[in-house]
């Protein structure tokens, strides 16, 4: 099946930086689309970026463009997502993914994506 496990999530003031990392394991990742999602308390969870198997194509949420960047390395089967000039909206519990297809992500269909992870949570104060 795969396992997806994130780290780097935690307290950071307004405009400041985080650097989330995603660590798959279990089967060959390399050929996944893979993908960031997030939670805040009392919402529903909504995408926030993704990214294609070769990294060269990328989509982003609108709340978060400019501001956040999604990367990949395979040779590490490691996706992050550099998160910069944040706000206390981005506060959420962050979920990596990964899809055999793009598409699923561009589409925002969730119940489509195959694999999660559990979660890291990101509070930014005011």
């Amino acid at each position: 099946q795969g396992q997806l496990v994130e780290s780097g999530g935690g307290l950071v003031q307004a405009g400041g930086s985080l650097r989330l990392s995603c660590v798959a394991s279990g089967r060959a990742f390399s050929t996944f689309a893979m993908g960031w999602f997030r939670q805040a308390p009392g919402k529903e969870r909504e995408f926030v970026a993704a990214c294609s198997w070769t990294g060269s194509s990328t989509y982003y949420a609108d709340s978060v463009k400019g501001r956040f960047t999604i990367t990949r390395d395979n040779a590490k089967n490691t996706i992050y997502l550099q998160m910069n000039s944040l706000k206390p909206d981005d506060t959420a519990v962050y979920y990596c993914a990964a899809d055999s297809g793009f598409r699923d992500f561009v589409a925002g269909d969730e119940p489509e994506i195959e694999i999660w992870g559990q979660g890291t949570l990101v509070t930014v104060s005011s």
